[in-house]
């Protein structure tokens, strides 16, 4: 408890049913007599997600004693009678592990109407629509009130619940220690998401994907938002792979204008169903061409509008270590080592600017593929070490942390004089590192995740972009040891 306190805790919730054995009235005393905040007591059984495993008697008797010290709070499931409650202030909740069945609206009515004077719906989030469902509780509460999905699809209910007047939300002590599934730490809270900064109008943006637990992409935004003194955060939204779960996430979404959701990123799996859902008509030229989006704008009116940021941040990087404009590309022979999303992405982008594009991929046929689509041509990845192209780009994942000592060539082809990996972890791949032996110029893929973010960022807001700060959380977080 000292240590929440110690960490910004406002209150600290005590799961007695943790302990390995009933407290003794001296033990409640010693815990309870002068905490360092204030303290919800809980002593949760198993069947609704607790590790109680005595009688139900005891469990309450527990309680009751436990209530006898005054805590700030005691919370009782909605199932128990009245008559054998604790006294004191009652947080009278409701638990769902099994997910977010039934009438969650009805279940908030039923809860306002007993003797707690806060009431706690709590589910298992299915998808992020759950946790979309809870926020909605949130905002028609006329009783103080928690509410949240529990599990990662349910994370963005415990970060957004301030903006929609919640009681209050959990967090863990540390990563390890949580107490449900899907809590994020109060150190995330506090400073990733910016808690105490979050109101009734803040902005909201999230990222999509699966997975999304380890996206760089809240840290790079909620700080950028931070240095542009905006009010806006932005939250993971893990979506399960295929068109359906991502147009069900949105048509939730987009339903409640009250959200004011204002952006997304989409991420793999999804950035062929974005394109999908915003429809080719409301994306830019070369997203059509790509067939993927990985920007999503929202009016305030609920329109939606899609780019690609990926191949604009790729050749940017490039341009700009080259010192060209984008049109200096023109009949500049390029190899692409890749046939992938990212590829596809680049090969779009440097056809488009008339550059003269060779693929190179294991899969000689899905190379051909991707040529045949852009005019290019194709060949098999080993032969890429005889390229004549002056432009080398690499569009796979051969290198990436933690296969530091791999390198999708052999050797640097003599005519090349320019490398670029679009890689970001690590920084320096050891092809750079053949690279820069060889006399080349070398562009990191840092560039082209930072042109992104930057560039995601500007479609948004309208604003120039705090680069800088989000370069730095970038670099930090890989110098670090970060994914």
């Amino acid at each position: 408890m000292q240590e929440a306190a110690n960490l910004g805790a406002d209150m600290v919730e005590l799961r007695l049913d943790f302990l390995s054995s009933a407290p003794t009235h001296d033990q409640l005393k010693a815990l309870l007599a002068d905490p360092p905040v204030d303290v919800i007591v809980t002593c949760r059984p198993k069947a609704e997600g607790g590790h109680f495993n005595g009688t139900e008697s005891q469990r309450l008797e527990i309680l009751r004693l436990a209530a006898s010290f005054k805590p700030a709070y005691v919370d009782v499931e909605m199932s128990v009678p009245p008559c054998e409650a604790p006294q004191g202030r009652l947080i009278v909740s409701h638990h769902d592990f099994a997910g977010c069945g039934g009438d969650l609206e009805a279940i908030a009515t039923e809860l306002a109407q007993t003797s707690g004077v806060v009431k706690k719906v709590v589910c298992t989030a299915g998808g992020p629509q759950d946790a979309l469902r809870t926020l909605g509780l949130l905002r028609t509460a006329k009783k103080p009130t928690i509410a949240l999905a529990m599990g990662e699809a349910g994370v963005l209910s415990r970060i957004l619940a301030k903006k929609f007047g919640a009681f209050g939300t959990f967090a863990s002590l540390r990563t390890g220690a949580e107490s449900a599934p899907g809590q994020v730490t109060i150190e995330q809270m506090r400073d990733l998401y910016r808690w105490e900064a979050i109101g009734p109008e803040t902005d909201v943006y999230g990222v999509i994907g699966c997975p999304v637990a380890h996206s760089l992409s809240p840290a790079i935004h909620n700080a950028a938002f931070a240095a542009a003194a905006m009010d806006a955060v932005y939250v993971p939204v893990l979506i399960q792979p295929g068109p359906d779960s991502f147009g069900r996430f949105m048509d939730e979404l987009l339903a409640r204008s009250w959200l004011d959701w204002r952006g997304l990123s989409v991420t793999l799996p999804h950035k062929q169903n974005a394109l999908a859902y915003v429809g080719a008509d409301r994306c830019d030229e070369l997203a059509r061409r790509i067939g993927a989006i990985n920007t999503i704008t929202i009016g305030s009116d609920g329109s939606l509008r899609g780019d690609n940021a990926d191949y604009a941040a790729a050749i940017d990087s490039l341009c700009a270590a080259m010192g060209i404009e984008r049109d200096g590309l023109a009949a500049l022979p390029v190899a692409v080592l890749g046939a992938g999303g990212v590829a596809r992405a680049i090969v779009a982008a440097l056809t488009h600017y008339r550059a003269d594009v060779a693929i190179y991929n294991r899969t000689v046929s899905r190379g051909e593929k991707l040529a045949e689509e852009f005019s290019s041509h194709a060949y098999p990845l080993a032969a890429a070490t005889r390229t004549e192209a002056q432009i080398l780009i690499n569009c796979t994942s051969i290198g990436m942390h933690p296969d530091l000592d791999a390198s999708p060539v052999q050797s640097i082809g003599s005519s090349v004089n320019v490398v670029f990996d679009t890689i970001y972890n690590p920084i320096e791949t050891r092809l750079l590192k053949q690279a820069a032996a060889a006399g080349c110029t070398c562009v990191s893929g840092l560039e082209m995740f930072v042109n992104q973010a930057v560039a995601q960022f500007e479609i948004w807001t309208g604003r120039d972009a705090p680069r800088q700060v989000m370069r730095h959380i970038v670099t930090d977080h890989l110098s670090n040891g970060g994914d």
